[in-house]
Order: structure tokens, then sequence, then C-alpha cells
């Protein structure tokens, strides 16, 4: 590979496809997720490298695969291969059973094996190598999530000098939640070899702030504002909050296509034209699904006007379905669709209409499009894209958004949408019917101040402002090389 200056390389769990097995060989797919939508279409239009895992385990080997994709693509897939015994303990064990949970306020569902700690520093230090190989010391480094907060200081062990960028697409917990992790001074000290560290929201950024404090008093924060200095073992670093977005126009456009109209018409009519409400989630526990099925219930109890008027289509993607919790989870929800469906269906109406699969990108603009709310309700979130994509689609300038105030997103969309307790079912049933009963003018009102907060933030802004904070260099400062697959591996 030509290493030429300033080059993007992008660093995260997952490289941006999905691997489809068919006999002997593999077929590579786009990936779906927050991530991928944000962070594909800027290396698509700049080029660069991304590193990350294909989700395959043991020797086998994607290159050839990958590197077909990336010509269609427009930027080089670099492949991290992993053990199932890594995948184990770093992905299903630490991050997924100890950091997301915790992150999430729901400390009781972690497992704080030593060994899961073990595994994760074994593979950041193999995704150093990889940026090493991949790289030079003119590059600039930007990991993404939770996945790989050891990134840096793995760097440096192998002693590998590297300009690197993180950034945490989930909350940052506070210090009385955080502390419960038993290696909580290491993951600190590894975030703060980074040159800038990243959050969604001012509460994020003042969580870590506050943790940083209180296990590192000898780390001292200077200036105010988006961005902030720290001072720690003699070097400075920089932490800000830079809430993701999408591309808006990429969907506002898609929205009004001549394939996602139709789709959208076919889907209105297979509703018999009925006021459609719109959940879309990945399994989690986080997402609130359980906590949404019980405020339509609560709807159709309190408001029994609504009934054969209002239906949810609650979309679920699945989701590490090899995880046994998350199939309690899902049996859990679907039982609790069969309560509502069982207690208030009538003739030629369903009140929750439940599709567990994925939907291509035009299905889900269509049912965008076809929703006259949308119930964004998680628990606890870092950002949610969806409540973002939602308004983008909404050609009819009349959707209303339904949003939890624990989402990252309700910071910059408070404004517009109708901020509710995800865990007060009362209150988000009210919420959907006030959404119900709402006048066209201030539905169009609302729409028009969302509209326009995710259309000047998008997520262009995202990665020029992310980039602007640490270097001073924005997208145009990257060389539009041409892919080079001539790559030392």
């Amino acid at each position: 590979m030509s290493k030429s200056s300033k080059r993007l390389v992008v660093v995260s769990n997952r490289l941006p496809i999905a691997l489809k097995k068919q006999g002997d060989s593999f077929e590579v797919h786009p990936g779906k997720g927050g991530l991928v939508t944000a962070l594909a279409p800027v290396l698509r239009d700049r080029g660069g490298d991304w590193i990350g895992w294909t989700g395959a385990t043991g020797d086998v080997d994607v290159q050839a695969h990958l590197d077909t994709y990336s010509r269609k693509a427009g930027y080089n897939l670099v492949a991290v291969p992993l053990s199932q015994e890594q995948v184990q303990g770093y992905y299903q064990g630490f991050s997924n059973e100890v950091i997301w949970p915790l992150f999430h306020d729901l400390q009781t569902l972690c497992n704080f094996d030593p060994a899961f700690f073990q595994s994760y520093l074994e593979v950041n230090q193999k995704f150093a190598s990889a940026i090493a190989n991949q790289s030079d010391e003119d590059a600039y480094v930007w990991v993404q999530d939770y996945h790989l907060m050891h990134a840096a200081w793995s760097l440096k062990q192998q002693n590998h000098k590297r300009r690197c960028g993180f950034f945490l697409h989930i909350p940052f917990p506070p210090p009385d939640i955080f502390l419960k992790l038993p290696w909580r001074k290491q993951i600190i000290e590894a975030l703060l070899e980074f040159d800038l560290v990243g959050f969604q929201t001012v509460r994020d950024r003042r969580n870590f702030v506050q943790c940083v404090g209180l296990l590192r008093p000898d780390a001292k924060l200077s200036g105010r504002g988006q961005v902030v200095s720290v001072n720690y073992e003699q070097r400075e670093l920089r932490v800000g909050y830079f809430p993701i977005s999408i591309d808006f126009k990429e969907f506002q456009d898609l929205a009004r296509t001549r394939v996602a109209a139709d789709l959208a018409h076919q889907v209105h009519a297979a509703f018999r034209r009925r006021i459609l409400i719109l959940g879309a989630d990945r399994l989690d526990y986080s997402k609130g699904i359980p906590e949404r099925i019980q405020a339509m219930l609560t709807l159709y109890s309190k408001y029994p006007e609504v009934r054969e008027k209002l239906s949810l289509v609650q979309i679920v993607v699945p989701s590490r379905e090899d995880i046994l919790g998350y199939k309690d989870k899902k049996l859990k929800i679907e039982s609790m669709v069969s309560e509502v469906n069982g207690k208030y269906s009538q003739p030629g109406w369903v009140p929750i209409h439940y599709l567990y699969r994925n939907l291509s990108r035009e299905e889900l603009v269509a049912y965008y499009r076809v929703a006259a709310i949308a119930l964004v309700t998680p628990l606890k979130d870092g950002m949610n894209l969806v409540a973002k994509e939602y308004c983008a689609c909404d050609v009819s300038g009349q959707g209303v958004l339904v949003l939890s105030e624990f989402a990252g997103a309700a910071a910059q969309l408070q404004r517009g949408a109708l901020l509710v307790n995800p865990h007060d079912v009362e209150g988000v049933a009210d919420a959907v019917y006030r959404a119900y009963v709402m006048g066209t003018d201030e539905k169009q009102t609302r729409m028009h101040k969302l509209k326009t907060i995710i259309r000047k933030y998008d997520i262009y802004w995202w990665v020029d402002s992310f980039l602007n904070a640490g270097f001073g260099t924005r997208l145009d400062d990257f060389r539009q090389d041409s892919v080079d697959f001539h790559t030392e591996r």
C-alpha cells in the first residue's frame, strides 16, 4: 500500500460488511447499524482504510472477497482474524457481558470474569499490530467504540507512535456506576493514551471527566466549551462531545424516490390505511421494547377511542442471537405482543404487528414514510440514529417523534420531539395519545425544528468537528487516494 500523509484509518470491532456463506465460499454484503451508516459514506467519498474483524472465526481467509468488495466501496477493508476463544472472551465476554451492561446502567447483568479482561487486552494488542502494519506515523487513526478502548495503550506498548482519536458510541456512566468495574483504573488510563477522546453528549463527557478526577487526580482539566484539555503525564489530550448523526440528504432523497413511494403505498394499503406507529430496534435489553409494548397496552386501556385506529409496527432486528439472554428477551417480547393482540384485536385490525427480521434500507424508509408517529424509547442509548432517520424521511412534514429522554439524541432534539421516561408506561401512553390528537400546525412546527437541526449537524459535520478538534484538519485535508490492494498484511 502507498502510505500517504494524512490518510484516514478507521478501526472498529467489526468491518462494515456481513459475510454470508455460500457452499465453500462467502458472499460479502454491506453491514448494518449506526456506525456503518455514519462512516461508510465518509470513506466512500474520501478513501482510506477500515480495520476490523469480519465476524468469522478460525482460519477462514476472506481477504480476496474483501478486496473485491473494497473496489466497489471505494476504500480498503483490512481484516483482523480472531479465534473462537478470543471471540468468547473479548467480544461476548468483556465487551458484551461487562462494558455494554455497565455503561447502560445495568450493572446487575455484568459478569466480571477476570479472564474476559485478559482476552480483551490480547485482542486490543492484535488490533494495534494491524494498525501499525497498515499505517505510518502521518496517518490519523480513528478508533471506534468500547471494544477497543485499549488500542492506543497497546500501540504504545508496542513502541508505535500514531495520532489516535477515540469515539465512544455508547453512553459513559457516572462515577457511582463506573467505579464498580474491577478494571476501572486500567480503562481510564488506556483512554488517556488517545490524543482525542470523544463522547456523544455533554453528560457523557462530564461523567468521564469526573471518573478521571477520582482515579487519576494528577490529571488536570482546562478550558471550556465543546472540547477541553487534559494534562496527564507530561502530555496533553483533548476531550469533547460530538453527537453522531446521519447523511440527512441521502435519507431525504431516498424517501422521495419512486421506489420508496411505491413501497410506502403498499405498506399503507396493507394496514387498511390506519394510522401507524413505528418502533425499529435491534434486539437488545437497552432498547426498552418490553416497556414500549406495556405502554401500548396502557394506551389501548386508557384511551379506548384509539382502538381500531392506531397500530404499532414493531420491527426487531436480530442481534447477538447466540447469547442466551437475548433469546430469552425475544421470547418475552413475543409473549407480550401476543398478550396485547389477544386482548384487543378485532376483525380486520391488529394492535401490534411484530416483524423479527432484517429489512432492506428501502423497506425501512417506506415504514418511516408511512408512520405518523415514531416511538423511540430506549432505556439508555448513546445517540439513536433511528430518531434522526425517521425525521429525514418524513416527506409529509407532519410526523411526530416520541423520544426517550435517556437517548443521546434527546439533547439535540428536545425542542421538536415529545420527550418521555421509557420506564413510565403511562407517560409514554399519554405522549402517544398527544401525538395522535396533535394539530397539523404543531406537527409541522415540531418536525421543521427537528429537520433543521439534523440537516445542520449531519454526519459530515460530525466527522469534520471531530477531526478539527483533534488535529485542526477537516475531511478535505485527507487525500482521495486510489485504492491499492498490494498491502503488506
